[in-house]
């Protein structure tokens, strides 16, 4: 009984090889063989794939794309064409999806959207040295990804057939060969033809690893607005001669876009090619629908020239031009950040009174926030305002919510530099407690001498031996912070510290004046003439202004 099953699965076998589908002719057209090349043009490998379309789309293995510098395609006439571009790719599954160049129409094969049920009939095309189609049968359809099937197929597998295309009795392709796990296995597997054809490229697909570990370039997006962010993320991982062509692309895909442009207009801008960025910019303002975006991405330029490279002349740039696109802007569309591209621009021209009634206008939109009072801040302090700068850098603050976040660390820090410029000691010691609380770990001596400072400002003077302390501990071998101790310890009696202490300072910088001077003078102090006057003398000879006072009152 088993031998009669045996022999009659082999007639079946037989039969299924010998009996061919009246498509297999046709489709065979659509198969194709893929080589890719190191860049050395060393043979990295060969499979086979077909095409989705008559424009020249394809699929096959993506393992042959690892490292790939370029790769061609066969057909089935044996005509040879360069892969163009990535248009997907899945290492998981092994699939990649691609462009060929210069075909005019390539014959395709239709992508079965319905799933092969387990006992069907399956047929592998293989590439053009074997003609016939193999026949096999569907053993398990395993979902993946929702809507896709991975198959397990009955078939006997060719040599070379990865990647090559699994079809149904109707000639519709369902799926895409992967390798056998065994050479010999009549047990092989194909993913869903449907899930290869579906791959597509989007904004963020040059980050995908599977991509990026190939230099055949990646297709631009479909999608205008999915392009666009493709350049925008590309600017930071591509180098400077792909992310050209990719811009170059862009212009060709999308020429009614002014965004290719503008990204153009940079590339000349670091390439000091003012005058091509120029026209760059005019041509992203007359295909632009919305004026106002190209109008305001020219005064950046010209601002930004204005600002880091005005050693090279250009003259029809100049801070009155940057000055004129962003009112031109804001005449188009009247957004805060156009008003705001004013201000920075008066700024620039020292226009600060006009600058700062910019940025009162934009204190109440959309753009309020401490960095816009900091701005504001910056015009006061050119004014010689004071107080109007405080003011400003206090709005800046008061954004802020208690307990403070990191964010806040910078205002913190300007307002109290500003309050110890003012004279309000005790506030700028509550902001720098407050900026020390937040950044702890990266507080060092100059933030403490800083607060040393601003504690004997405001008579809080434990809290100032506790901060120069600290400074000490910091950096110990800097002698000006012996002497500002020593200095302090005699303001609050302590002398024999401040002894101490100046002798430390003279240790440290014996041909500077200071530790001579405190030494001396707490000598003095505590009786010890015949020892103070000839540190004061010391300090009189290496140019100290204070020490001859010192020496007549305590002869």
């Amino acid at each position: 009984m088993i031998r009669a099953l045996f022999f009659a699965a082999c007639l079946l076998v037989s039969g299924m090889s010998t009996a061919q589908p009246s498509w297999t002719k046709k489709a065979s057209k659509s198969v194709i063989t893929l080589k890719t090349f190191k860049a050395d043009g060393t043979l990295l490998g060969s499979s086979g794939g077909f095409f989705l379309n008559e424009q020249g789309d394809a699929v096959s293995s993506y393992t042959l794309f690892r490292g790939a510098e370029k790769g061609i395609v066969l057909d089935a006439d044996g005509r040879e064409y360069a892969v163009e571009c990535m248009l997907g790719a899945n290492e998981t599954y092994d699939v990649a999806k691609f462009r060929v160049a210069g075909i005019k129409k390539s014959s395709a094969l239709k992508v079965s959207s319905a799933s092969l049920p387990v006992g069907t009939s399956a047929w592998l095309l293989p590439y053009r040295e074997q003609k016939n189609a193999i026949p096999g049968v569907v053993r398990k359809a395993e979902k993946f990804s929702s809507d896709y099937d991975y198959y397990t197929v009955a078939i006997q597998m060719p040599e070379n057939a990865v990647g090559c295309p699994l079809l149904n009795e109707q000639g519709e392709v369902v799926g895409l060969m992967q390798a056998s796990v065994r050479q010999g296995d009549t047990l092989n597997y194909a993913v869903s033809a449907s899930y290869a054809e579906a791959l597509h490229i989007t904004g963020l697909s040059i980050n995908d690893p599977a991509l990026r570990a190939t230099k055949i370039k990646i297709d631009l997006p479909a999608e205008l607005d999915q392009a666009v962010l493709t350049l925008y993320v590309a600017a930071s991982t591509y180098d400077s001669l792909r992310y050209a062509q990719l811009v170059t692309d862009f212009i060709e895909r999308f020429p009614s876009a002014p965004d290719g442009y503008e990204y153009r207009a940079q590339l000349n801008y670091r390439a000091n090619d003012f005058m091509a960025a120029q026209r760059d910019m005019e041509q992203a303002i007359k295909v632009a629908d919305k004026k106002d975006e190209p109008h305001f991405s020219f005064s950046r330029l010209i601002y930004q020239k204005e600002l880091y490279k005005s050693a090279i002349p250009f003259e029809s740039w100049s801070l009155d031009k940057a000055l004129q696109e962003a009112k031109l802007a804001y005449e188009f569309n009247p957004q805060p950040s156009y008003l705001h591209q004013q201000a920075l621009v008066l700024y620039a021209q020292k226009n600060y009174q006009e600058a700062s009634n910019v940025y009162a206008q934009l204190s109440s939109s959309s753009l309020r926030s401490p960095q816009l009072f900091y701005e504001a801040s910056l015009c006061r302090e050119q004014l010689a305002d004071t107080l109007g700068q405080l003011a400003l850098l206090d709005s800046a603050v008061a954004l802020f919510n208690r307990p403070y976040l990191k964010e806040a660390a910078p205002f913190l820090l300007t307002r109290a530099q500003l309050r110890i410029e003012a004279g309000k000691y005790r506030d700028a010691v509550a902001d720098l407690n407050d900026y020390e609380a937040l950044m702890k770990t990266q507080v060092n001596d100059n933030f403490y001498y800083i607060r040393h400072q601003a504690d004997v400002g405001g008579r809080l003077f434990q809290q100032a031996l506790n901060d120069i302390n600290r400074a000490i501990e910091l950096r110990p071998d800097y002698d000006l912070y012996h002497a500002e101790k020593a200095s302090l310890q005699i303001r609050v009696g302590l002398y024999d510290e401040a002894i101490a202490t100046a002798k430390e300072c003279i240790r440290l910088a014996p041909e500077y004046s200071d530790g001579y001077l405190f030494l001396g003078l707490a000598q003095c102090l505590t009786g010890k003439k015949e020892e103070g006057l000839p540190n004061l003398q010391r300090a009189k000879e290496l140019g100290d202004p204070q020490a001859d006072d010192l020496i007549k009152k305590y002869q």
